[in-house]
């Protein structure tokens, strides 16, 4: 069972991203609600699972591995999903394809060409969703936005990947509201993208300093770990 902090923690998100969504005219819902499990021990997130969340994000393949290996035995009768959030290296694709079912971060069409192959030879369609960078931080991941039509065309005639989506990373901002261009930036973008004939229906962006403003943006997965779990450090799985 879910200890009552964690248990309180889930809830106040939750009534939180209803009250963004609403306050938008939007359906609570229509967001999904990533749980990101960076630094979290397998327990923890069996205690998540308990309290209703099925979704949870990573940012590395390797640490994943573990983790999901685990669920495996612990969560077998629950319909969990994965979904791999961080930067992913083109040599890490084929381990990518076997465990996540949404990869959000892809960002070049060598990465995506690696990642078909590697769902053509497993027989799997990828779901995945295309990082953009929208900020000028050296340390920020994505295909540039001048770039990005040209990446969803490449994408558009591999068979074994299903893109869903766009995704974005804006700098910390400590006040939220700095966060909203670079949302509504994406948003745009995707809506400039369908408008090319192009579905779209995911905006994975919004965390847990940002993620109402996101959401008031039109956010559809927002990726939370600190107000779920609380400020982390590395645990043993």
């Amino acid at each position: 069972m879910a200890d009552i902090s964690l248990f309180t923690n889930i809830s106040n998100i939750h009534k939180r991203i209803s009250h963004a969504a609403i306050k938008a005219g939007r359906s609570p819902e229509d967001i999904k609600l990533i749980a990101v499990t960076k630094n979290v021990a397998i327990e923890r997130i069996k205690q998540a699972a308990d309290a209703g969340l099925r979704i949870f994000g990573e940012n590395r393949v390797q640490e994943a591995r573990e983790k999901i290996e685990a669920a495996r035995y612990k969560m077998h009768d629950t319909d969990i999903q994965w979904h791999l959030i961080g930067h992913l290296q083109k040599n890490k694709a084929r381990l990518a394809v076997e465990l996540f079912d949404f990869i959000h971060s892809v960002d070049s069409t060598e990465l995506a060409e690696a990642l078909n192959k590697h769902a053509e030879k497993m027989g799997k369609t990828q779901e995945i969703i295309i990082q953009v960078k929208l900020s000028h931080e050296e340390s920020k991941s994505g295909i540039l936005k001048d770039n990005l039509m040209g990446l969803v065309e490449d994408i558009s005639i591999m068979k074994n990947l299903r893109l869903n989506g766009l995704m974005t990373i804006p700098p910390f901002f400590d006040d939220p509201e700095m966060s909203r261009p670079y949302f509504r930036d994406l948003r745009e973008l995707r809506g400039e993208t369908q408008a090319k004939g192009f579905n779209l229906p995911e905006l994975s962006m919004g965390m847990t300093n940002d993620f109402e403003v996101a959401i008031e943006e039109g956010a559809t997965m927002v990726r939370i770990g600190t107000a779920i779990f609380g400020g982390r450090r590395k645990e043993a799985l």
